[in-house]
């Protein structure tokens, strides 16, 4: 019996008391889904539900007596052992063994779609995330975004939500005047600008232009005047910047969907269209020979400027434009993920959302990522051999490697600071927590070897299903089986409150459950034993598991190696 099914026989029970006028409520009153949880004490049984509750009031009786007559119409329902009665009207649920068990074949028949569900049906999410400026490698903090935009974009998709992921290609703007200059001095073999970049990216970008510019039979750039010389190093940096961005996404295991230039916002007139309509409902207003967006109608601490006084267009006039063209590509969802220096920019964010017509928290999601730390030998690691100044992308996969960086890197919360200890992250101990997860999955591949060579498979020698899961009467049997149990809640609540990682804390506590399993159940005889249905039936536990693990990690973007 699933959480879902449960729910449903708690509901069918609060429909049946209200049709025999036990119950004085109006059908409608009934939540569609009664929600159920595992109990802190395994003791108090499997499930636990506080609905009698929450609906006594309403009907005007006691929460106890309400508690009493659900626990009565559930005690008959099948797959369900017993119904306690706790405190002022709490339900306890213990479940038989068969009908607990039976989860082991829902999981492997569902297979992949194991765990994903519709909580987020409807929704169309526009996530954009990483959008790293092209004037050099993505830094530790992108990094962060990588690994957690990508997962949160799995489970949405995994909760049932239509997901685009989008890449903000930063081309417009003071930033990439610099870079084209530091790219024109190298060249030269000049020291790059006082407000350029630095670091060997910059030669190597430089190199790259200057070998692309003769391969194609151009003039040399250095023969030419320093506005235009800067004008190809421009053009040409910025692309081979860009394409060294996307190959290191890629190799991350993180691609994108849409690359929004935002160069094409003010080509387009999609700053002149926003500002109409934001004129339109009356907040624009002209001041001191610049036009401001009235934010402080909304929640801003102080109005913006949109239009400069020189008639140049302010940063905001982008951000303006690009959310409103989120929304009327259809995204019912623009969720942006943001460095913790861009705190401040949230109110006024939300002000233009809510001048749009649009609702703040719902319409507009802003995530704020703090920052992330690496430590080697117990010291800061902060110098790049290759961008000079930050720790880049491929410096941390080239330490630790793929799955291990993404694992880290999402497996707390993005409101807190992380500190990445590199030496942990390679070690093949348990105190590893990418290793803990990995190695469990592992354990489950080779347990099933180890069973396929002792002749234990899930089905009988005559080809019958041997799946019986009342033989599954261990507490480490139960315990396993609610934590397999709790995986799609755990997809729903991530996507819900938009946390990946507790997907990866669900993932160490599962494999914590697998491995005391392991210890103390055996799937294969010992010495002469004869195989029995309850080898066989714990084979499924165990193959059950392990697709669970293979699930979570995927939501990750992390591999579930069967070898270890």
């Amino acid at each position: 019996m699933t959480p879902n099914e449960l729910s449903a026989a708690l509901r069918a029970a609060l429909a049946a008391a209200i049709a025999d006028g036990t119950l004085a409520l109006d059908p409608q009153a009934l939540p569609e889904q009664i929600l159920v949880e595992r109990p802190r004490q395994r003791e108090h049984g499997d499930w636990a539900t506080n609905i009698a509750l929450q609906l006594a009031k309403k009907a005007g009786i006691a929460p106890r007596t309400l508690a009493d007559d659900l626990a009565a119409r559930l005690a008959s329902t099948p797959g369900v052992k017993s119904v306690d009665v706790a405190g002022p009207g709490f339900l306890n649920i213990t479940l038989d063994a068969a009908a607990a068990g039976e989860l082991a074949r829902t999981i492997l028949t569902q297979g992949g779609e194991y765990g994903r569900g519709d909580a987020e049906a409807g929704h169309k999410v526009n996530l954009e995330f990483v959008s790293a400026n092209p004037t050099g490698p993505i830094h530790i903090g992108g990094v962060r975004w990588a690994a957690v935009g990508d997962s949160l974009a799995r489970i949405l998709q995994a909760a049932g939500a239509e997901v685009t992921r989008e890449y903000y290609f930063n081309d417009h703007g003071a930033q990439i005047d610099r870079f084209a200059r530091s790219l024109l001095a190298r060249a030269k073999g000049e020291e790059a600008p006082e407000d350029g970049y630095g670091g060997q990216y910059i030669q190597d970008i430089a190199d790259a232009v200057l070998a692309e510019v003769a391969a194609a039979g151009g003039p040399d750039p250095l023969t030419l005047p320093d506005d235009e010389a800067q004008e190809v190093f421009r053009s040409i940096g910025v692309e081979q910047m860009f394409t060294e961005i996307k190959a290191a996404l890629h190799g991350f295991g993180v691609d994108f969907d849409v690359y929004f230039h935002e160069d094409s916002l003010h080509e387009s007139g999609a700053v002149d269209r926003a500002l109409t309509r934001l004129r339109e409902g009356g907040h624009i207003f002209e001041k001191d020979g610049a036009v401001w967006l009235r934010t402080t109608d909304f929640g801003d601490d102080k109005d913006r400027v949109i239009i400069k006084s020189d008639g140049e267009a302010a940063y905001i006039a982008g951000d303006i434009a690009y959310y409103l063209d989120k929304r009327e590509r259809g995204a019912t969802d623009v969720i942006m993920m943001l460095g913790a220096d861009h705190h401040g920019y949230v109110a006024r964010l939300m002000a233009v959302c809510a001048a749009f017509g649009d609702v703040p928290g719902e319409n507009l999601q802003i995530l704020i990522g703090q920052m992330v730390n690496l430590l080697k030998d117990g010291q800061p690691l902060r110098m790049s051999k290759r961008a000079g100044t930050v720790v880049t992308l491929e410096d941390l996969v080239e330490a630790v490697g793929v799955d291990a960086a993404r694992y880290s890197l999402v497996r707390s919360s993005t409101d807190s600071s992380l500190d990445i200890d590199l030496d942990l992250l390679t070690r093949a101990t348990n105190e590893n927590p990418v290793f803990y997860v990995q190695y469990a999955h592992a354990r489950t591949a080779n347990v099933a070897r180890n069973a396929a060579d002792h002749g234990v498979s899930r089905t009988a020698p005559d080809g019958s299903d041997a799946f019986d899961p009342s033989l599954l009467t261990a507490e480490t049997e139960s315990a396993l089986l609610g934590a397999l149990t709790e995986f799609p809640r755990v997809i729903a609540q991530a996507a819900e409150l938009r946390e990946p990682h507790r997907v990866a804390r669900y993932l160490e506590a599962l494999a914590g459950s697998y491995h005391k399993w392991y210890a103390e159940c055996r799937v294969t005889p010992v010495g002469d034993e004869e195989v029995t249905d309850l080898h066989r039936t714990r084979l499924w536990l165990n193959d059950a598991t392990r697709q669970v693990l293979a699930n979570g990690l995927d939501l990750l973007g992390v591999s579930a190696p069967e070898r270890m």
